[in-house]
């Protein structure tokens, strides 16, 4: 059936915020599927109230629109659409998670699609109700011949209380419609089961709880699917769980293909994940299935069903190359699958399924530090904040690189002397997971705990197991012997295991680069693979690689060759002249989804100004790892090793560093110390914001006030200086992001347990003492240079006093209550910091108001959390214009400013705190938001400001 030619104009729904469970891999599907409907001539509207997000670009769509996902707002746009004389005849709810389809639902059954002529595309809603309401989904997987957990659906207290006694312990409760299993668990004892049961009740929004036997320890399968409206099927991918059953699929480490699936099995789940989708209702488009095995007898049970886009879609979108989301959305619009083309081979249908030569592996990224105090065991509630992916030739390759790319200060997965070696502790990781479990796998193995041991705690799959266990052979093997007379051929079996150089430096105890001199003598060097759906049974067309060692038989040459002349390798380099933008790696807390947004700006901008775009970056969810954005796509660690070796082989004109956040920032040393250009602000000038001591000089011959502070490097020092600055202090960290480590002290014990707390931390680290302004406001800037004139793109006012890290205030656009002094003061700090720094591209200030003078906090020359927020406020895409500048392509005066600047925008945290419910919801100079929306206001009488501003201090801690 081709395209339906009654659909003219589609409203997509995003996901908002991003919150635990609910991250970018949304904003990703979102904005695929906008780009494929705009394709064929339909009109996109969409509605997310995330500014963070490229998402909510006008790139992406024809009309945007920044409101709260409620039905009140859908209907103001169905009615603005039909007065424009532009009706809204369908809305596609399947890219924005749960939030999009629970919102569908509300409106549905409120009668607003009916009144408005607007048809639900894309899904079935009675088959979103029937895999959301866990006991029409047991009954109906009975009907269909389909194994599940013994269990039933409990709707009260005592119903689920008698449900407990019929089964037995141990019991898993999963609330229905839920996100990241929220509000579920495990109960092992009688005795807990009354609070678990009450906490789930709650959780669920419909107060029903599936009250189910626990199949703990089983193995956990996944399969991605697509149909189409004429029932045509095909697999995506096969992912499988590394972690046993009972950690939330969200926490645990995957890999595609499935490592350990018997052919037979695979054929069994297979037909059964057609038989489901086909049971639970006739619509086209994507959907998730896990599954869980019994290792001992093979029985398959179904554990969940997700008939929408996932988490898991981006991940097998990434890990096959093929665009699960831009194909579904053509389907939802009527196309089949043999009528549409795959877009990375560009000749083969996309009725044909990936095949893949390479291994993926997935690792989660958590953020515990943030949260003291919190419960860091894994279960069924989701606690990770983002995850990252490693591409390799093998299990462990891909295992070590998605290790190397999670910004832990690892190296690998060991081999990096952070080795736990406490027998007893190690026994405890192992038998309940956090995040480091799989750290200390390997760690229990050097430590000599037996392979049985292992197994029994952990339950994973042996295969996996003796892989790590392998790992330590080969460690082994190369501590026996110097760099001076390894042989060649044992090193390059360690690189193809994904070892870093850095690890085999720790190994054989020599300098990182002596490695590298000896790998480069011997010609042991990456070549590029390409991932092209296919297993290379046909060319592709879009440009996506990940490094190897492939096969190269190690030769000692007087001279490197050329990457492009090496066997395997399938990267060629082209004549044009190139720019690297380097990516901001796995999402956490303090660096999130609008760096991506400002990376993606920048490769289209870069585009614009003639150069060949080549993106390094590692994150599955995001929008710049999409291969459409960028000429050419590097999916590997933002590491440098990886970095190093991309640049050496592509030879750009330079390396774009300010819109990957901290990640990208840090890599600026080393560019500059290997004469790789950095396009934009100069590293010189990037440390020297970042050095305080520097800085405050700086300051000083400008003539600007800066709170009294000094740096220390030990706990003795601290309490002399506190002396001099007096009380209170904020106490940090050099070169940190999103506030880490960050706390306000207000006596000489408090600041040495902090002082000692950062050195355990972050040894050798530079630590600054500020007297800290109380009851100050405080304010930010953000604005673009190009080393001659500044044009200052937004003047922000914090709701809450300083103290709370900016990430977690709510910031209101333009400010509100600062005098025409205050603010002039601002802009002529902002423009004295940004020409004496030299910068050439974005910069953020910090300020703290008191008695009517402007005190700098910090300058970050570079993208920021806020310039998103100012983009989207003002609809200037200023991170277009800024790294126009950066490249020497335009001068400030070249661009003709026309901010849109009506009533007030509020930039609003959001908190993922329902995870971590032991913990404080105290804010302070650490950030804890996982995301964040905006809000328009047209005057400060608006009620949803007048009741934030009365509650500024409520949460201000320490």
């Amino acid at each position: 059936m081709p395209k339906n030619t009654n659909i003219r104009s589609v409203l997509i729904i995003g996901s908002g915020p991003i919150v635990i469970g609910q991250a970018c891999e949304f904003d990703y599907a979102g904005s695929q599927a906008a780009r494929s409907i705009r394709e064929e001539g339909i009109e996109v509207s969409l509605i997310n109230s995330n500014p963070a997000t490229i998402m909510t670009d006008p790139i992406n769509a024809d009309y945007v629109y920044l409101l709260p996902l409620e039905k009140k707002s859908i209907v103001e746009i169905l009615k603005k659409h039909q007065e424009m004389g532009k009706p809204i005849d369908a809305v596609l709810p399947t890219m924005g998670g749960q939030t999009a389809l629970n919102l569908a639902i509300d409106c549905d059954k409120a009668g607003i699609w009916q009144k408005y002529g607007v048809d639900i595309i894309g899904v079935d809603i009675k088959a979103i109700e029937t895999t959301e309401d866990r006991e029409k989904f047991r009954l109906l997987m009975l009907e269909l011949g389909a194994g599940v957990c013994k269990g039933r659906t409990a709707r009260s207290f005592l119903e689920g209380k008698e449900i407990a006694q019929e089964i037995g312990f141990p019991l898993v409760l999963r609330p229905s419609y839920t996100l990241g299993g929220t509000g579920g668990g495990f109960v092992y004892r009688p005795e807990d089961f009354d609070k678990a049961l009450t906490a789930g009740l709650h959780a669920s929004p419909i107060h029903e709880v599936l009250v189910e036997q626990s199949v703990m320890g089983w193995k956990e399968y996944e399969l991605e699917l697509l149909r189409d409206n004429n029932g045509n099927f095909i697999i995506i991918c096969s992912i499988e769980n590394f972690d046993p059953m009972g950690i939330h699929t969200g926490d645990s480490i995957t890999v595609a293909p499935a490592m350990t699936l018997p052919d037979t099995l695979y054929q069994k789940m297979r037909d059964l994940a057609i038989r489901v989708m086909s049971g639970i209702g006739q619509f086209a488009g994507g959907c998730n299935i896990q599954f869980s095995v019994n290792p001992q007898t093979d029985d398959i049970i179904v554990i969940e069903v997700n008939p929408r886009v996932s988490r898991s879609s981006a991940l097998a979108s990434k890990a096959t190359g093929y665009p699960i989301a831009k194909i579904a959305a053509k389907m939802a619009v009527g196309y089949n699958l043999d009528e549409l083309m795959n877009p990375i081979t560009g000749t083969t249908s996309a009725f044909f399924e990936p095949a893949i030569d390479y291994v993926i592996v997935k690792v989660p990224r958590w953020n515990f530090d943030k949260f003291p105090g919190a419960d860091r065991s894994l279960g069924l509630q989701m606690k990770s904040v983002g995850e990252a992916m490693g591409i390799g030739r093998n299990f462990q390759e891909a295992l070590q690189k998605a290790c190397q790319s999670l910004e832990i200060r690892r190296n690998g997965l060991g081999a990096d002397g952070h080795e736990l070696t406490d027998r007893n502790a190690l026994t405890e990781s192992l038998q309940h997971p956090s995040w480091n479990r799989l750290f200390h796998i390997y760690d229990a193995f050097k430590a000599g705990m037996s392979f049985r041991t292992i197994q029994q705690l952990t339950k994973i799959d042996p295969w996996f197991l003796h892989q790590i266990e392998e790992l330590i052979e080969v460690e082994r093997e190369i501590q026996q012997y110097d760099l001076d007379d390894i042989p060649p051929e044992l090193l390059r079996i360690a690189k193809q295991k994904g070892y870093a150089d850095r690890q085999l430096a720790h190994l054989l105890q020599v300098k990182e680069s002596k490695i590298y001199d000896y790998r480069q003598r011997h010609n042991i060097r990456r070549v590029f693979k390409c991932v092209d759906t296919c297993a290379a049974e046909f060319e592709a067309k879009t440009p996506y690689y990940y490094s190897t060692f492939n096969n190269q038989v190690p030769i000692t040459t007087d001279h490197a060759e050329p990457v492009s002349d090496l066997p395997g390798n399938e990267s060629i380099r082209s004549d044009r002249p190139k720019v690297v933008i380097l990516g901001s790696g796995p999402n956490r807390i303090g660096q999130g989804i609008e760096f991506d947004y400002s990376c993606v700006h920048g490769v289209l901008a870069a585009k614009e100004a003639g150069y060949e775009t080549i993106m390094i970056n590692c994150n599955p969810e995001t929008v710049s790892t999409d291969p459409d954005i960028a000429d050419k796509l590097y999916f590997e660690p933002v590491f440098w090793e990886h970095v190093h070796a991309i640049i050496m082989h592509e030879q750009p004109v330079g390396v774009i560093v300010q819109l990957g956040g901290q990640t990208a920032l840090k890599m600026a040393e080393k560019l500059t110390r290997y004469g790789i250009k950095i396009i934009g602000t100069s590293w010189k000038a990037l440390d020297l914001a970042e050095d305080r001591g520097h800085f405050s000089e700086l300051l000083k011959t400008l003539d600007i006030p800066y709170p009294k502070f000094g740096t220390i490097r030990e706990s003795e020092g601290a309490l002399e200086l506190s002396r001099e600055l007096g009380f209170p202090l904020l106490v940090r960290p050099s070169y940190v992001l999103g506030g880490q480590n960050m706390k306000i002290v207000i006596n000489e014990n408090e600041l040495e347990q902090h002082v000692m707390k950062i050195l355990e931390d972050i040894p050798d680290n530079n630590i600054l003492l500020d007297h800290f302004l109380e009851n100050a406001i405080e304010a930010e800037a953000d604005a673009i240079c190009d080393g001659e004139d500044v044009y200052i793109i937004g003047i922000m006012e914090h709701i809450e006093p300083a103290g709370i890290h900016s990430g977690d205030s709510y910031a209101v656009l333009p400010t509100f209550d600062l005098s025409d002094n205050v603010i002039r003061q601002i802009e002529e700090h902002t423009r004295k910091i940004a020409i004496a720094l030299q910068t050439v591209g974005l910069i953020n200030i910090q300020f703290a108001i008191k008695n009517e003078v402007v005190y700098i906090i910090e300058a970050n020359p570079r993208a920021s959390r806020t310039v998103p927020f100012i983009c989207k406020a003002y609809q200037e895409p200023y991170v277009n214009y800024a790294t126009k500048v950066m490249l020497g392509f335009k001068k400030v005066k070249d661009f003709d400013f026309k901010p849109v600047k009506k009533g007030y925008a509020i930039k609003i945290p959001v908190f993922s705190f329902s995870k971590f419910p032991n913990v404080n919801k105290e804010l302070g100079p650490e950030m804890k938001s996982t995301g964040e929306g905006i809000y328009f206001i047209d005057d400060l009488t608006d009620d949803f400001f007048q009741k934030v501003y009365s509650e500024r201090n409520l949460y201000l801690s320490r």
